[in-house]
């Protein structure tokens, strides 16, 4: 009897240990999915919004810790960041709807402007306010002037873009006539001359970061020369959309811009080693030393505007250039290409 009755405990034991796994297991899985559908939620309720980016560049430091700090997600948008690889194809993006908004340098809205875009592309927030290229030389120059480059020959940028323009109008500042007084090769791709002077091609290279850096590390290559600082203030880049879209998104591209704007004042408060930190999610494929050396190198020249208002002085001086390399025929209107309204917003 005491057996029976032993069995049958250890039965109903097992029952109820049964019976609660199973409900303990229904609660879980329902909490898993309360979880889930709280995520799932909160994405669906991001605006999502693709920026076209000229670019992937330790440059652009800002905006990447804007993305790595959650600030686009704090303003309601969900971004989706894609490099186009050349502001012709950053505009060919924003202009036929596969992108919202554009980042690359005004000069480009300028042209859709003067062909006669009746929806063209506005400007509505500066991220930089110098060249982001480097002169590299094959050996050091301590005592660097732009004259040294005449009769030599130099690996340069795509004509009638931003690093060739800001190149030859520094050799003009300096009594250089680029045509005729050295050799500049625009036939490498952008993302190749670094490698093809590696190679021994020509005796200066104009590099973006990291390409400066990898080639001094190297030792293949020597930093001479900085274009952002023998150029002077210039609205290097800028964000950029249809003037429909803004018109039809104003409080996207508000946010967006405030999201900019958290990730200037990151910039302007922080050290380079911690913004370093901030952004080598972003590159991977980079060390975090050399992230630092190429955040530090950008932070001493004053690259970034602690603000991101494209101010009509600034506007002026890129046409400057354009004209200076026979770019520009006639000159775009400040008030119809550039608005302040959301950047002067986001900066109080």
């Amino acid at each position: 009897m005491i057996k029976r009755i032993s069995v049958l405990l250890l039965l109903l034991a097992l029952s109820m240990t049964a019976l609660f796994g199973c409900s303990q297991t229904k609660e879980t899985k329902h909490a898993s999915a309360i979880i889930n559908t709280d995520k799932t939620n909160k994405e669906e309720n991001l605006i999502p919004v693709t920026l076209n980016e000229v670019a992937h560049s330790i440059f652009y430091a800002p905006m990447y810790v804007a993305i790595e700090k959650g600030y686009f997600e704090e303003e309601g948008i969900n971004l989706d960041l894609v490099t186009g690889f050349g502001a012709d194809k950053t505009m060919t993006a924003v202009i036929s709807g596969t992108a919202d908004i554009g980042f690359m340098g005004s000069e480009a809205s300028i042209y859709a402007y003067n062909e006669g875009a009746n929806d063209y592309v506005v400007n509505f927030a500066q991220l930089t306010q110098r060249a982001g290229n480097f002169l590299v030389a094959r050996e050091e120059i301590p005592d660097f002037h732009w004259t040294d480059l005449k009769d030599k020959k130099v690996l340069g940028g795509r004509k009638g873009g931003m690093p060739e323009m800001v190149f030859e109008y520094i050799l003009r500042q300096n009594g250089i006539n680029p045509s005729k007084d050295l050799i500049i090769d625009q036939s490498i791709d952008f993302g190749s001359t670094a490698a093809a002077f590696a190679e021994g091609n020509a005796d200066f290279t104009v590099e973006f970061e990291p390409g400066a850096t990898n080639l001094e590390k190297e030792e293949k290559g020597y930093v001479v020369a900085s274009l952002g600082t023998d150029s002077g203030y210039v609205p290097y880049t800028a964000f950029s959309a249809k003037k429909s879209y803004i018109e039809k998104n104003a409080d996207v591209i508000q946010g967006f811009t405030d999201a900019l704007q958290k990730g200037m004042d990151y910039v302007q408060k922080h050290t380079p080693k911690e913004i370093a930190e901030a952004i080598a999610p972003q590159f991977k494929e980079t060390n975090l030393n050399t992230i630092e050396t190429i955040v530090s190198r950008y932070y001493e020249q004053d690259t970034w505007k602690d603000n991101l208002i494209f101010e009509k002085k600034s506007f002026e001086l890129l046409q400057d250039i354009l004209e200076s390399a026979e770019e520009l025929d006639t000159r775009a209107p400040y008030d119809k290409l550039v608005t302040t309204t959301f950047a002067e917003k986001a900066a109080k």
